[in-house]
């Protein structure tokens, strides 16, 4: 019984993967370790109408902090207005997070350019003594790029459905297994069915080791968690470059991904996501989607 409960190990008994894997955690925990895995695989509210009436509800007693700040007695300086010339800012512009979509599948060379762009290993920097280490689009500390990225492709022209991975430095995608549904994106993504429809789901995990082995104080879990932000935000204005409809969400079944993606949720863990598919014809964005 102490033995099955993990309380007591049998002499000569071999560490668990999943409790040698905990042992990169040293240096990050308590604090970065009881964050991590105590804010997985939280519940959320599926129903758009139930959540703005709470937050409706909310408001008449405690109304929402300010969307920007002032200092009402500081010395005012105008600016120029900002330059919105050229493709660049009219990217920046146009990004906005969609939850409807086309039926029409993305494309495998769209596909293809989303990933080299946002993932892809652009070249090779020598640390005499060290090792190599990839430098790519989005910043990363000590260009560490703990960051990975799995495909779930659902409707791609010339790519069969199922769950990848994508190789950085080849620039493949790597088989893990066949099929991919609608409910499972919308079981992977905390229920939010309004994403069920998107042809392409990227999650992204981290593999924490390769930050572990150079920044061993816990604040460099922060330092993660902002990569897969930078990711995810490059991801998004590549695909609204390509015309295409991005979003993103923090809203996981973390367990169950770890599951599909056959990882262990310690040495590596599901931390974002994000996906794309193609614009509706003849529907403008929408900020919520219709209710079904």
């Amino acid at each position: 019984m102490l033995v099955d409960n993990g309380l007591m190990e049998r002499r000569n008994h071999s560490t668990p993967i999943r409790r040698r894997a905990m042992q990169n955690w040293e240096a990050w925990n308590p604090a970065a370790g009881l964050f991590h895995f105590s804010t997985k695989d939280a519940l959320f509210e599926t129903d758009p109408k139930i959540t703005i009436r709470n937050l409706q509800r909310r408001a008449k007693t405690n109304p929402p902090p300010p969307p920007v700040k002032r200092y009402p007695r500081a010395r005012k300086f105008p600016l120029p207005p900002p330059s919105t010339e050229g493709d660049f800012p009219q990217v920046l512009l146009a990004r906005r997070t969609w939850r409807n979509f086309s039926p029409s599948p993305v494309t495998i060379s769209d596909v293809s350019t989303l990933l080299g762009l946002t993932w892809g290993v652009q070249r090779w920097l020598e640390s005499p003594g060290i090792g190599r280490h990839a430098l790519k689009t989005s910043p990363s500390g000590g260009a560490l790029h703990p960051i990975e990225a799995y495909v779930l492709a659902r409707r791609i022209s010339g790519l069969d459905r199922g769950l990848y991975h994508y190789s950085p430095d080849t620039h493949r995608l790597e088989l893990l297994r066949k099929g991919a549904t609608p409910s499972q994106i919308e079981e992977y993504l905390g229920a939010q069915w309004w994403f069920r429809s998107a042809p392409v789901l990227v999650l992204m995990t981290a593999m924490f080791s390769r930050t572990q082995w150079k920044y061993q104080c816990p604040r460099a879990y922060r330092v993660v968690l902002a990569e897969a932000g930078h990711f995810c935000q490059t991801f998004c204005l590549v695909a609204t470059w390509l015309n295409l409809a991005p979003f993103c969400t923090l809203a996981l079944a973390d367990t169950r991904i770890e599951n599909a993606l056959r990882i262990d949720g310690i040495a590596e863990s599901v931390v974002y996501a994000a996906g794309v598919g193609v614009r509706p014809s003849n529907q403008e964005w929408d900020p919520f989607p219709s209710v079904p």
